[in-house]
C-alpha cells in the first residue's frame, strides 16, 4: 500500500476532501535535472497541492492531518491504463492502416496512427471519470499522522 501524509479540508459524511501536505518531487537531486523535461515542468508548473477525496472510516475532521493510502494494484492498472492503452491504440490503428492499405504512403499510415492515439486519450478520458467514481481507486485515510506532521500554532 502507498501511503501519504496529507491535510483534511473538508469533509462530507464518509468522504473528506484532502490536500497534499508537501507535494514530493525527486528533480532536486537528480544529477540530469538541467536536462529532464519533468524537472523543466515542475519549475513551470510550480508546486500546487493536489486535492484528493478520501474515504474516512476513522472519521477525521477538517484541519486534521492524516495518512492516506492507496492500494499498489489500483497505482498499477490505472497507471497502465492512461499511459498505455493510447500507445497501444496507436500502435494498433498504425499497424492496421499497414496493412489494409499496403500501396498507401507513410502519411496515411501516420494518420490513421494519430486517429488510433486520439481514441486512446478518449478511452482515458471515459476511464477517469468511471475510476473517479469507483472506490477501488479511491485513498482510504488509514490513520492520524504522527506528531511531526501536526499543524503548527502560533501564539498571538
Amino acid at each position: 500500500m502507498i501511503e501519504e501524509t496529507v491535510q483534511i479540508t473538508t469533509t462530507e459524511g464518509e468522504l473528506a476532501w484532502v490536500e497534499s501536505v508537501q507535494r514530493k518531487t525527486s528533480c532536486g537531486h537528480c544529477v540530469a535535472q538541467s536536462s529532464c523535461g519533468t524537472s523543466v515542468l515542475s519549475k513551470v508548473l510550480g508546486r500546487r497541492a493536489l486535492t484528493l477525496v478520501a474515504h474516512n472510516p476513522i472519521g477525521a475532521r477538517p484541519g486534521d492531518r492524516v495518512v492516506i493510502g492507496l492500494h499498489d494494484d489500483a497505482l498499477v492498472r490505472g497507471s497502465l491504463a492512461v499511459y498505455l492503452t493510447p500507445l497501444l491504440m496507436m500502435l494498433a490503428a498504425a499497424l492496421a492502416g499497414e496493412a489494409l492499405f499496403a500501396q498507401a504512403n507513410d502519411g496515411l499510415v501516420a494518420l490513421l496512427g494519430l486517429a488510433g492515439l486520439a481514441l486512446g486519450f478518449a478511452w482515458v478520458r471515459r476511464f477517469g471519470s468511471r475510476a473517479a467514481n469507483d472506490s477501488r481507486y479511491r485513498p482510504v485515510i488509514l490513520r492520524m499522522a504522527p506528531e511531526e506532521f501536526a499543524p503548527v500554532h502560533f501564539k498571538n
